[in-house]
């Protein structure tokens, strides 16, 4: 096949060029390239080319007890192939309380096999830290399993004492730690606090953007204790805790990572005081307009590494309805793996990210940092040819319609889009054209990721 003469997003700029996939992979960039007798050539005048969107915080078929997040990993990665997105790295949920990290990843790799249509890894968890928790980190960096993530909230979460016991052997063995930093004690409290005030807004007053930072803080100066463990903070959604990671690189932590998320630099709390506030239960929560300008001076000054989704989808008529009478009963997670290439490259069209920072952001270096690259993320002889093609001419209104997530919502209904993919390919091979799944399910593979490609 041959993608011939669009705009091409490289590592080094985008330039006009031709794209010449062989079997699975890129075979040769240039300009004019003379096609094969056989070879199909697709006519990418006027479109954009992107690297397949990496989205490393997925959540597909999470098992929360009561409720279980409604996308599978069919309904999941056809979604994310129409949006854009050729691989995903998921976090898994916990399983039977004490049980090893390697009891999941056999959970999940049969939840995923036969399934999935994009590519696809997994992350590690953990609810406890001892000694054979400790020996299975270094057992699955060759079963390609090289991160693994802890929570500083929620029924699962371990003690700072565990936490740096863990830091300590993932710096030793090069591995990534994800952190879900939230102050438990303080949010407990302050949930307590609003305990009998039902409405949605009070999600947001519980875990006020001081419990993120605070958490975020913590995490950075016991991965300093640690050795500079390499760490990556999961969605954060709010200005102390930007500036909380801006402290802890300012003092030379050079394996600090960041990502935040399309919700948090395109919604705002105000989400909770509509009738229908339940959709934006998540946590972190909705931050104020403000928070979301902040955030967007991070991305500004380069303090983003990544922009995942945390997509992790229910019904609204359904699982959302839990909470109806108490906001701390709707199952936190929002739909968004879809979306998310098309918000963004929007925001492109509007002059707040640059071609460049998109495909870094949402490809490239995600693969880097979760051990992909350069298999996956960028637009480079060899390397797989998972492809995005992008029409910036196509102007629409973002609606559930369009979309293939196993949910009745979309929290971005109404948002004006300028640019849509119309064409994504996995290892060459088209799997969604013109907003349509054309691929196979099972089709994805399972990707053995190496350790994660650091700062220098």
């Amino acid at each position: 096949m041959l993608i011939r003469n669009g705009l091409v997003a490289g590592e080094s700029g985008a330039r006009r060029a031709d794209v010449r996939i062989d079997g699975e992979v890129i075979g040769e960039i240039g300009v004019s390239l003379a096609s094969y007798d056989g070879e199909r050539v697709i006519d990418a005048d006027g479109k954009i080319v992107l690297p397949g969107g990496v989205d490393v915080h997925t959540h597909m078929d999470l098992d929360l007890g009561p409720v279980r997040a409604t996308d599978d990993f069919y309904t999941g990665t056809v979604a994310a192939a129409c949006g854009g997105t050729t691989t995903i790295v998921d976090h898994m949920a916990f399983g039977p309380k004490g049980c090893g990290i390697s009891h999941q990843v056999d959970v999940y790799h049969r939840l995923a096999q036969g399934r999935a249509v994009i590519d696809y890894g997994f992350h590690g968890v953990f609810d406890h830290v001892d000694d054979a928790i400790l020996s299975e980190i270094e057992s699955l960096i060759s079963q390609g399993i090289t991160s693994h993530k802890f929570y500083m909230t929620y029924a699962g979460k371990i003690s700072d004492r565990e936490t740096l016991k863990l830091m300590e052997r993932t710096a030793a063995l090069g591995v990534m730690l994800a952190v879900h930093a939230e102050n438990d004690g303080a949010i407990a409290h302050l949930t307590e606090r609003y305990r009998g005030r039902a409405a949605p807004i009070y999600h947001a007053e519980s875990r006020p953007p001081e419990c993120e930072a605070e958490a975020i803080g913590r995490a950075a100066w016991l991965a300093k204790m640690a050795g500079d463990a390499p760490l990556y903070i999961v969605h954060l959604s709010g200005g102390p805790g930007l500036e909380a990671v801006r402290a802890a690189r300012a003092r030379g932590q050079k394996n600090l990572f960041a990502e935040t998320c399309p919700q948090y630099l395109l919604l705002d709390q105000t989400r909770y005081l509509r009738e229908d506030g339940l959709k934006y239960i998540m946590s972190p929560p909705l931050r104020t307009a403000e928070n979301v300008e902040r955030l967007w001076d991070g991305i500004r000054n380069g303090d983003f590494d990544t922009i995942g989704t945390d997509h992790c989808p229910f019904f609204y008529q359904k699982e959302k309805q839990l909470g109806r009478h108490d906001f701390s009963q709707a199952p936190g997670g929002i739909p968004g793996v879809e979306a998310r290439i098309p918000l963004l490259f929007s925001e492109v069209s509007a002059g707040r990210l640059t071609l460049e920072q998109l495909a870094a952001l949402c490809a490239t270096n995600p693969a880097r940092l979760f051990g992909l690259y350069p298999q996956k993320g960028v637009i480079a002889e060899g390397s797989d040819a998972d492809l995005v093609m992008i029409d910036p001419s196509i102007e629409t209104t973002l609606s559930f319609d369009m979309l293939h997530e196993n949910t009745d919502y979309t929290p971005y209904e109404g948002l004006p889009l300028t640019g849509y993919p119309v064409m994504t390919l996995s290892r060459g091979e088209i799997i969604a054209d013109n907003g349509r799944f054309v691929g196979q399910k099972g089709r994805g593979r399972f990707l053995k990721r190496n350790l994660p490609d650091l700062r220098p």
